[in-house]
């Protein structure tokens, strides 16, 4: 089928990149020229494993295309909506770029086409969208809900190797059409209303959410008790009711997904008169507990002001280069008020850090160089990088074999018997 998604971030480009491999004729629509001849010449704008290779791929085979215009809209079958969604203040999901881009479609298109969100949008925006595109066009069209389920760091994996595929629409016609565009993609079919599906997004990551949000809470109580976090995890995680994903305590959920999706989805339940307590408690507690974890360096130093910290891990979490709602940068900031000197390290965050943190940190250019004559360690992210380093070596190099692990990552009792002072969560 002839596919056009228009948005090139994150969902946009993974999606329109592996609908190209599995036989479709794509093309990536974005208002941004640069990015678009930077994408032409398949540099992607972000770290994802396996697709620049597989956006190669498919720009020579001619089945995936770029363009900053919509001159090609009405040769496609289908429109995918990938655009930004991003929070408001009060929790409440900005649909500008969702709106304006409908309209924009609406006042070009001349044939039927089948439009779907790709995007996570509150409940009811597909009816609004209907109700844009029947201001500017008056022939027949159809709105779908097919929202994406993808992990930065497994994106690519994700979409091909889906554990479901949700379709929301509002009659068989629309539906056939989206099965047909999967049918290569042996998994599970959700088939629902716009509605629902639209929920099912907003559900999905709620309750990730909460898992992680439940697992610190228990790691808290188990500090206070003597209890090991780990065990407990694999205590429970062995019911298969349960399950061990989304059950590693630290030091709180971040990224582009659970923190905007989750207040978004406590903001629709309190406009639609139902307070949803539980997520306000999600909520609270996520915020909380890296100002638990801050407390923990406090203790050991109440007075920060000219100690060298060094900070091993910027992204929110392993295998991207995405800082957005990174926990790293709130402790960065918080450091940097106290006095600190501030040292980091990430295999791919740095420049994206940068951009945010300025001159108030020194960059270092791996974390050996990181953790030399620090005071203490931090360790912010969970990459590989770190979890194999020699830990002789790093206490051979630091000025005090201080680490406080926020996702850990380490053997609580190596780390004792090798004489460093090792502070973990729930442990």
């Amino acid at each position: 089928m002839r596919i056009l998604v228009l948005g090139t971030g994150y969902v946009g480009l993974v999606s329109g990149t592996c609908f190209a491999e599995l036989g479709h004729d794509v093309i990536c629509v974005d208002n941004d020229a640069n990015k678009i001849n930077s994408l032409r010449q398949g540099q992607i704008p972000f770290f994802e494993p396996g697709l620049p290779e597989l956006v190669t791929k498919n720009i020579q085979s001619y089945k995936l295309k770029f363009s900053n215009t919509l001159d090609d809209l009405n040769n496609c079958d289908i429109v995918f909506l990938a655009v930004g969604t991003p929070p408001r203040e009060n929790g409440q999901a900005d649909l500008v770029y969702v709106y304006k881009a409908v309209e924009e479609i609406a006042q070009k298109m001349n044939k039927y086409l089948l439009i779907v969100t790709k995007s996570t949008v509150p409940v009811g925006t597909g009816k609004k969208i209907k109700k844009i595109i029947q201001k500017h066009y008056s022939g027949k069209f159809d709105i779908a809900s097919c929202p994406e389920f993808l992990s930065e760091g497994t994106a690519v994996k994700d979409f091909m190797n889906p554990n479901r595929i949700v379709i929301g629409t509002e009659n068989d016609e629309a539906r056939q059409i989206l099965l047909q565009i999967h049918e290569k993609l042996e998994c599970p079919k959700v088939l629902a209303n716009i509605e629902t599906a639209e929920m099912i997004k907003y559900a999905a990551n709620a309750f990730l959410a909460t898992k992680i949000s439940f697992i610190n809470e228990i790691a808290n109580v188990c500090e206070s008790i003597g209890a090991d976090i780990e065990k407990v995890r694999e205590g429970i995680g062995h019911d298969k009711r349960i399950g061990h994903h989304f059950l590693n305590a630290g030091i709180g959920y971040g990224g582009s997904c659970f923190p905007k999706d989750v207040r978004a989805l406590h903001h629709i339940s309190g406009q639609n008169g139902y307070q949803f307590q539980l997520l306000r408690s999600v909520i609270e507690v996520n915020n909380h507990q890296r100002w638990l974890f801050y407390k923990k360096i406090k203790h050991v130093f109440p007075d920060l002001e000219n100690k060298t910290i060094a900070i091993w891990g910027l992204s929110y979490k392993p295998n991207t280069d995405d800082i957005r709602e990174s926990i790293a940068l709130d402790l960065i900031e918080k450091l940097y008020d106290d006095g600190t000197k501030i040292k980091v390290y990430d295999p791919q965050a740095m420049q994206n850090a940068q951009k945010l943190l300025g001159a108030r940190v020194n960059y270092c250019f791996s974390p050996e160089y990181c953790a030399e004559g620090a005071d203490a360690l931090i360790i912010m992210t969970e990459w590989d990088e770190f979890k194999n380093f020699d830990l002789l070596k790093l206490k051979s190099i630091m000025k005090q074999p201080i680490i406080f692990d926020g996702r850990n990552i380490y053997n609580k009792e190596q780390l004792q018997n090798l004489n460093f002072q090792y502070h973990s969560v729930g442990r």
